[in-house]
């Protein structure tokens, strides 16, 4: 048995457009999870036309995720953070309070998008940032960084069904200590900017957490606390998170980068966080704040 699963923003799914699926797929009564957001309906299989459905729906705005119904709901979050949980990339504003913005920005964007290898594009980036003030990353977390909408949501409702919450992130320790802290994840893990005496040295602490480090952490914290790789609900937007996405029990492609959209079947592009919980088969009345 599988369910398909509509998602829009607030108000942006037409109840008439869910029914007409619904009925072209022969599929169970329409469930809403959110009026007007989200619905969901059961069926035997997946339809073979499910990816010129996908295409027609996302000129619409809506988001559809067919998935398996057994073991829905995941004992484990595990997040990227930048251009995931918050907003932003924090190199790329850091780079812009050292005045090398346009140029770090290109090469985060090829990075994320798998045309650069990550060691090398986090390395050269980061040489950059050299002699820039270690305060400046406070000044970078209290002025430019914003969250994801729905992320203290997603967390919250899974840490109150008894789930754990990991952030890993190919950024740095310095962004990841402060959103795991205001979103309520149990840890994080992410790279080391080094610094002497008050400035970014230009270099970042060895061993590299990039793409194989995000599938060790999926391995390590899942093992820890006795779970599944099934029982982990994954998600992230670059290159570098494709190997945990692929591992994970469900691993969602939020708002991703072209070339990892073409990678992986659950994609969400209009909906914001909450869209992982609808897909665990949460109602909007569920959410904890």
């Amino acid at each position: 048995m599988h369910i398909a699963v509509l998602i829009a923003r607030q108000g942006g799914l037409d109840p008439a457009l869910a029914e007409a699926l619904r009925n072209a797929w022969g599929g169970s009564d329409v469930n809403w999870l959110a009026p007007d957001e989200a619905a969901e309906f059961a069926m035997e299989q997946v339809p073979d036309n499910i990816w010129q459905v996908w295409e027609d729906l996302q000129q619409q705005g809506v988001d559809l995720v067919v998935l398996p119904a057994k073991g829905r709901r995941k004992k484990m979050l595990l997040a990227d953070m930048d251009s995931t949980m918050i907003q932003q990339e924090c190199i790329d504003e850091l780079a812009e309070e050292a005045g090398v913005g346009a140029h770090v920005r290109d090469i985060t964007a090829r990075a994320m998008n798998g045309e650069l290898d990550f060691e090398g594009a986090l390395t050269e980036r980061v040489a950059l940032l050299e002699g820039l003030d270690v305060a400046v990353i406070d000044k970078v977390l209290d002025a430019r960084i914003t969250l994801m909408p729905g992320g203290a949501q997603l967390v919250a409702t899974m840490k109150a069904q008894g789930g754990h919450a990991a952030l890993v992130s190919g950024g740095f320790t310095a962004f990841t200590e402060r959103v795991a802290s205001l979103l309520g994840f149990d840890e994080n893990r992410a790279n080391t900017l080094i610094v002497a005496d008050g400035k970014l040295s230009g270099d970042v602490g060895r061993p590299i957490l990039g793409r194989e480090a995000k599938i060790e952490a999926l391995e390590q914290i899942s093992a820890r606390l006795g779970i599944a790789e099934a029982d982990v609900i994954a998600v992230g937007d670059g290159a570098n998170d494709l190997g945990m996405l692929g591992r994970a029990g469900t691993g969602v492609a939020l708002h991703a980068k072209p070339s990892v959209q073409a990678q992986c079947d659950l994609r969400i592009n209009h909906g914001d966080l909450t869209a992982l919980l609808y897909l665990q088969g949460y109602t909007k009345s569920e959410f904890v704040s």
